[in-house]
């Protein structure tokens, strides 16, 4: 059989190799600037832009949709190719793939700056990008399924099916957790409310780590892990169940981010069960990319890339069995809301993320441009220092954690809290810095790596299009021997699609539909009533600044969270919130009950200098919001498009509604001038106050319900 002759492209793979590096670098800046903010609260300097409510979900999207996306496609173009033996099927679909995405990055970054966000963490982007996202991922889609397709070898390996896996549920996560209804350019609301929104951004949250942060990079150490160790995949049948029970449990588990709160009980319990239950393949697949050095591991000793490899398969162990604990109702009780889920987190991305990340770079620049590594020595001194960053990263955060959740939950012997909130913020500040230079040797190990490999590119040359032969597949496949039932599947790329869809929406569908359709899993609350015209511009400014990166709405029925602020939250309290706001994380104390627990005269001078009402605050000053109008115009346009959600205002309330919000203003105004706060009543100040004031009082005015079973011993 005659040999075809063809060229591997190599440039797009530069190219996201390039991003890869440069997003990195300003992803991880920013990270280390927030946390820098954590413990010098003056360092957004009064600038509304880097204030950490902004700054943290830059960082976020920055690190994983722009570092880790490009290090996936970066991944998935140069090993498709000579996995498939043939070129990327569009050349123009593979450059509108990395320039859209970089746009999208960018454009992304610039509005969450400008404080446009949809509130959702990880899913912060307002609608336009949304829409951008799905059609640069139908060109992605389109261009590895085009080149599986027209591939020269018949049989579709492991890599391949967990791309193909991303691909599909990523595709399903993003559209189905991006409903939302425009109000403008650049300001929408979530189509789902309260519990319903906070189990889809949930399903979405995690599966977002499971499908973005896990599978595609399972695919590329299944591929990069071999090559490098120059040693087969330790065991075959262990990747197939690997894929497998991986994209069918993964799906299931998103509920155990919501334990104890307003949803349903049996949604918790079964995000922990299918939590438990991913212990399995998660550490098969562990175990199958560590086995497969067997043989290689005198090497470790001296090669940098084996050694940031077994690094990130050991973080990838620890993170999947620490995550099933988190999910452990017991363990969770002290974990969630504390900085154990930070470090948790960055155990995954610093580790697993990072560390393949870096060890396929330092595999792949040299190979594209012809070349040696410019230093082994940088590379291994690269190692070191990212693993101290990660060790010093994260050590101080579980220490933190411990402390938190120990002092929240301490009583006097008169039973009374023995904590106030502020008291264990500024204990935990020392660990907060001890994490800030974790961060500072974990960057300056990726500033050496960049200077290498620059170095490297300068003395290679660049193969553009890299020469390469192969047999064309035959038209009719024959297998000699005996047959596995996966031998169908791995060589019918449609199906494989379509299984994998299967697979990947039947948790989702049996966990949200139930919740959408029987109407006493989201019982109502008659004295809960729609917000105020004034309260929902206020509301919009609290998502705008990103107050839910450091505050929590959701009381848990725990005698310490009772005790500090007041009655558990019911599942009928949220149901006019578009998007939920229940936080997961607390930097500062929940506010569900903050509403007349405090005069407006107290919640001018916080927004104004934190410091002055609560000495030792790391919150930062919002002084532009005593400048900044309410933007009055919208007004009618934001009922209008609750009403279109589902709010119950009266038709042709939106002409009324900027005369009620002039009114409730000038109320809180006169409240503001008694205490000789002068204030226009216009000002985004007054809005926000009204908005916090607005929180919990509903509930106040309800029936009290029958007592309940407590858990005291949390």
């Amino acid at each position: 059989m005659s040999l075809e002759k063809f060229y591997y492209d190599n440039r797009t793979v530069k190219w996201f190799a390039y991003a890869c590096i440069f997003w990195g670098l300003i992803g991880m800046l920013a990270g280390l600037w927030a946390a820098l903010e954590l413990v010098i609260p003056g360092l957004n300097m009064g600038y509304a832009p880097i204030t950490f409510g902004r700054l943290r979900p830059v960082h976020t999207n920055a690190v994983i949709f722009a570092f880790v996306g490009n290090g996936i496609f970066m991944g998935v173009y140069y090993s498709l190719q000579r996995l498939c033996k043939a070129r990327m099927f569009s050349d123009l679909l593979s450059k509108i793939h990395f320039w859209g995405w970089q746009a999208i990055i960018a454009g992304g970054a610039l509005t969450l700056f400008m404080g446009y966000t949809s509130g959702k963490e990880y899913a912060e982007l307002e609608w336009p990008f949304d829409i951008a996202i799905t059609l640069i991922w139908v060109v992605f889609g389109a261009n590895m399924l085009g080149t599986i397709l027209r591939r020269r070898e018949s049989h579709l390996y492991v890599a391949i099916w967990f791309y193909i896996g991303t691909w599909v549920a990523i595709a399903m996560l993003h559209i189905i957790n991006s409903f939302e209804f425009p109000l403008s350019l650049f300001k929408s609301y979530s189509w789902y409310a309260g519990v319903q929104d906070a189990l889809v951004q949930w399903w979405y949250g995690h599966n977002a780590v499971a499908f973005f942060l896990t599978t595609p990079y399972l695919g590329l150490m299944y591929y990069f892990v071999p090559k490098a160790a120059n040693r087969p995949v330790y065991s075959y049948r262990w990747s197939i169940i690997h894929f497998w029970s991986l994209i069918f449990i993964y799906i299931w588990a998103g509920p155990h981010h919501l334990l104890y709160t307003a949803l349903p009980e049996w949604a918790q319990s079964l995000g922990t069960a299918f939590s438990v239950m991913l212990i399995a393949p998660s550490w098969g697949g562990m175990l199958n990319g560590l086995l497969t050095l067997r043989g290689a591991w005198d090497r470790v000793r001296e090669d940098a890339i084996l050694k940031f490899f077994v690094v990130a398969l050991t973080c990838y162990g620890m993170a999947t069995f620490e995550g099933p604990m988190l999910s452990l109702k017991n363990v969770n009780a002290i974990s969630h809301y504390t900085d154990w889920t930070i470090a948790h987190v960055h155990v995954g991305a610093l580790g697993w993320n990072g560390f393949l990340t870096f060890g396929i770079l330092y595999w792949l620049i040299p190979r594209i441009f012809s070349t040696q590594l410019y230093s082994r020595k940088w590379a291994n001194t690269h190692f070191w220092i990212g693993t101290l960053g990660i060790i010093f990263y994260v050590i101080p955060l579980y220490w933190a954690a411990f402390t938190q959740s120990m002092m929240w939950k301490q009583f006097t012997e008169e039973g009374q809290l023995k904590y106030q909130f502020l008291e264990t913020v500024t204990t935990i500040v020392p660990m907060y810095a001890l994490r800030a230079v974790g961060g500072l040797l974990y960057i300056s190990g990726v500033v050496l790596m960049s200077v290498n490999l620059i170095k490297t590119i300068r003395r290679g040359s660049f193969v553009a299009n890299e020469a390469a032969e192969a047999a064309p597949l035959p038209k009719e496949i024959v297998t000699h021997g005996k047959t596995h039932w996966h031998n169908w599947i791995e060589r019918r790329p449609i199906q494989l699609v379509v299984f994998s869809l299967v697979v990947v929406a039947v948790g989702g569908a049996l966990e949200m539909m139930p919740t959408f359709l029987i109407r006493s899993n989201i019982p109502t609350i008659s004295s809960v009533k729609p917000y105020t015209p004034l309260e929902l511009h206020g509301r919009d400014i609290y998502v705008r600044e990103g107050c839910y990166t450091c505050h929590s709405q959701m009381i848990r029925p725990f005698r310490d969270e009772v005790a500090r602020y007041g009655e558990y939250s019911k599942a009928g309290e949220f149901v006019y919130d578009h998007p939920f706001q229940w936080g997961s994380k607390r930097t500062g104390p929940d506010l569900a009950r903050i509403g007349g627990k405090y005069p407006d005269s107290w919640h001018y001078n916080h927004m104004l200098d934190p410091t002055s009402m609560s000495p030792g605050s790391i919150m930062p000053a919002y002084p532009w919001l005593f400048e900044e109008r309410i933007d009055k115009g919208k007004t009618p346009a934001m009922i209008n498009v609750m009403r279109k959600l589902g709010v119950p205002y009266a038709d042709g309330y939106e002409k009324q509604a900027i005369a009620d919000m002039e009114k409730q203003a000038a109320d809180i105004s006169a409240s503001l001038e008694k205490d000789k706060l002068p204030i226009k009543p216009d000002r985004e100040i007054v809005a926000l106050i009204a908005y916090l004031q607005r929180m919990g009082k509903d509930i106040k005015l309800a029936p009290k319900p029958a007592p309940v079973a407590n858990n005291n011993d949390f």
